[in-house]
């Protein structure tokens, strides 16, 4: 049995887990759980606990030491946010969360200025205004910006810290709005024009490339640093294991609703561009054509709300409520920029549907069925979009990551939907992270059989339109 570590750093938690690999299946085992939120400083912005989620990472490599040292340990994370480093590769930046407001102005002037199609046309990502694009340009007045040598998204930021290794992996570097999709290399032209430097941009690695030891850290030192698909998604797209990926969706379902397709090539067509269709880069030469719905940070900030005012209510409870409220209908856009900023989340659902003049939920069983009902319905509209851009027809839909556990959430999507939804795996990413160590490391032959293990590796659910 091979030994690996999967690190998955999520928006809201991270978890440090082992991944053991044999002939029949591959074993998921978290040591190590821990939670993290965005902070404000005292200049008002919006940044990661990076001291926080770096120390936890140690803690979590460490107690992975006590079942045997690993054949190697790979880092996923949410995309687009990233560190500054200066001449000798330290940290002098803060690590903006892409919930700062800093990059509303600046995406607006931007997109004006070079047009949307300009930077569609080899980008092929979908234009949000927190994408990093707009965060470098919008952090080019700052003094770590002007003494910064290079950039690095998150995964990347912490190899570096653990090995001294500056790389960029191209699967997390598709996120940014800065790559070509067809080359897989950066966008030098419109880096240009967006008046970025262009020795900000570091060399690029692929999945299963080897980035170093680590060093420095006493007992990890030695262990063998490799590239997963480092963005979290794209680990979590390695590991679906689809049948028949030409009919197959996806929802990947955390604090956001990752809802797409995997394919061999990208699609930036006009219908793509009015679409708002992404196409981020995938394992072993995929890309991943789909879109971002607003998913369970909606009901997180509703529940974190709550808590303030001393009601704590845990999901189940709150999915419980909303089984009792089905004759509920109203429904929300989960994308409206309002819903994208934290705090106060039940009066902005409110305010809206006065806005509206729907019928406003009152009772935490009502928000909890018209955010559930409105996820679903944008997962129909989402799906539609894709069909009609790629002309391919969905016939089932693989929902993975924790909102897959959620059953009346499910159910919804097969009833909006109208295909069938399977479950699973709700570790997706790990497993994905883990498969693409196993494929460097050739214990598995290529990610078809590594889906084929994974597969065997948990049981799925199918929920059936209703």
């Amino acid at each position: 049995m091979e030994n690996f570590i999967a690190v998955d750093l999520g928006a809201t938690s991270g978890r440090v887990a082992i991944g053991r690999v044999t002939k029949e299946k591959i074993e998921i085992e978290i040591v190590h759980r821990f939670s993290h939120e965005i902070i404000e400083d005292v200049d008002g912005d919006i940044l990661w606990n990076w001291k926080l989620i770096t120390s936890q990472v140690l803690i979590g490599i460490e107690k992975s030491l006590s079942q045997g040292f690993p054949i190697s340990l790979a880092i996923d994370s949410w995309a687009v946010d990233y560190g500054l480093l200066d001449n000798e590769d330290r940290l002098i930046s803060k690590v903006h969360s892409y919930r700062d407001p800093r990059t509303f102005t600046v995406f607006d002037e931007l997109v004006s200025r070079i047009g949307k199609e300009r930077i569609y046309q080899d980008t092929g990502i979908q234009f949000l205004n927190f994408n990093t694009l707009y965060q470098l340009v919008a952090a080019r007045a700052e003094d770590s910006f002007k003494s910064a040598s290079k950039f690095l998204l998150i995964p990347d930021l912490l190899n570096a810290q653990l090995t001294g290794k500056i790389s960029t992996e191209v699967t997390n570097a598709s996120t940014t709005q800065l790559l070509d999709v067809n080359r897989r290399g950066w966008d030098y032209p419109l880096i240009g024009l967006a008046g970025l430097p262009r020795e900000l941009f570091t060399d690029l690695h692929e999945p299963g490339t080897e980035i170093g030891l680590i060093k420095g850290f006493g007992a990890l030192d030695g262990i063998k640093v490799v590239a997963t698909a480092s963005h979290d998604t794209a680990s979590a797209v390695a590991g679906i294991p689809f049948i028949n990926r030409n009919s197959e969706a996806y929802i990947s379902s955390g604090t956001w609703s990752l809802v797409g397709i995997e394919s061999d090539t990208p699609v930036t067509s006009k219908e793509a561009l009015a679409a708002n269709i992404t196409n981020e880069l995938g394992a072993y030469n995929t890309v991943r054509i789909l879109k971002n719905v607003t998913g369970m940070w909606l009901l997180e900030e509703c529940r974190r709300t709550w808590r303030s005012e001393n009601e704590d209510w845990t999901i189940p409870q709150l999915v419980d409520e909303a089984s009792r409220n089905l004759e509920f209908d109203s429904l929300i856009d989960p994308n409206e920029p309002r819903f994208r900023s934290t705090g106060e989340m039940p009066n902005r659902i409110h305010e809206y549907c006065l806005e509206l003049g729907i019928k406003p939920p009152r009772t935490k069983g009502e928000f909890t069925i018209c955010i559930l009902r409105s996820l679903a319905a944008a997962y129909k509209r989402t799906i539609a979009e894709i069909e009609l851009v790629t002309g391919k027809q969905i016939s089932s839909i693989h929902i993975l990551g924790g909102g897959s556990q959620i059953s009346l959430l499910n159910q919804l999507t097969a009833n909006a939907c109208g295909i069938v939804v399977k479950t699973g795996p709700v570790e997706s990413t790990l497993f994905g992270n883990v498969a693409v160590q196993a494929i460097g490391a050739g214990i598995i032959p290529n990610l078809d059989a590594a889906r084929v293990l994974i597969a065997n590796s948990f049981i799925s659910e199918e929920f059936i339109p209703s």
